[in-house]
């Protein structure tokens, strides 16, 4: 293969929320890899990339997340551009699109509803008996920890809506809550890489709320069903290096509860750096 250049574009601290050093690590380990192979990696910060031309490299490999950068990554694209992951794909993982495109295509998924946080406790909520749910930013990729919180009961639901409104948040996603195992996975589109693990027994976490399913119990499920749900709603949400959360219920139903643009892979990095590297080589050799 000959030698084709290629543009790295960082993810800034900002949208690291409790993983910076983790996701420089698996961005860091794809460009190395790339470069080993061969190829002439330029490599750019999120900011440097909003302000700065590139140097004439056709093929983007990205985990940046603001929405100007989005925007002009979305531009180049339309213009003929190769991006991992693309800026489309990125704007879907945000939480009302995602939820919109999985309702939409009958990805198992908790029952959910869209709601502005100025109108209070939605009334089908109440009438349902109310169940505890998470209230969730629409809007964005979670950031802080109050981006995704827990209500058990109804007032506690009442306070996040307007906390959220106080916070300038107009919009949220309520999902209902699904009990019992909680795990996380991570995947790289057109290989047979993908990683699961339940991140109670390791002491992973971003904020915490892990905690709140408890500890696993084992509960039995389909390992195949478990990634055939991950590749599929990564296809729907148009995202190639991915990871997320699922649940898995006691009668061994899987449910997709988040999915996410290259995370961190921190514990199987050195895998999915090589699993990205080819798949970013792969684009290269089809353009």
């Amino acid at each position: 293969m000959s030698v084709r250049s290629i543009a790295g574009i960082r993810r800034d601290a900002q949208f690291s929320p409790n993983q910076v050093g983790n996701d420089e690590a698996i961005f860091s380990a794809v460009a190395q890899w790339l470069a080993e192979a061969g190829h002439e990696v330029h490599l750019y910060a999120e900011s440097e990339f909003l302000v700065n031309q590139l140097r004439g490299e056709r093929c983007i490999f990205t985990m940046l997340r603001s929405k100007p950068a989005l925007a002009k990554l979305q531009e180049w694209e339309r213009q003929g551009g190769c991006a991992i992951n693309s800026g489309f794909g990125i704007e879907n993982c945000m939480r009302e699109r995602m939820t919109s495109l999985l309702t939409a295509h009958h990805i198992s998924y908790p029952p959910s509803l869209i709601c502005q946080t100025a109108d209070g406790v939605p009334e089908n909520l109440l009438a349902a008996k109310f169940e505890p749910c998470w209230v969730k930013r629409a809007d964005a990729h979670a950031v802080h920890r109050e981006d995704v919180a827990f209500a058990g009961t109804e007032s506690e639901l009442a306070a996040l809506l307007e906390r959220c409104a106080s916070r300038g948040i107009s919009r949220v996603v309520i999902n209902k809550h699904t009990e019992r195992d909680l795990l996380k996975f991570y995947g790289v589109s057109g290989s047979d890489f993908f990683y699961w693990f339940y991140p109670q027994v390791n002491g992973h976490s971003k904020f915490g709320w892990e905690a709140v399913n408890g500890a696993p119990r084992g509960i039995p499920f389909e390992e195949e069903a478990l990634r055939h749900l991950c590749h599929r709603a990564a296809s729907v949400l148009q995202v190639q290096v991915y990871g997320g959360d699922c649940i898995v219920a006691t009668d061994g139903q899987i449910y997709l509860i988040d999915l996410n643009d290259w995370p961190s892979f921190a514990p199987c990095r050195q895998e999915a750096a090589v699993a990205i590297g080819q798949l970013i080589q792969k684009s290269l050799a089809n353009d």
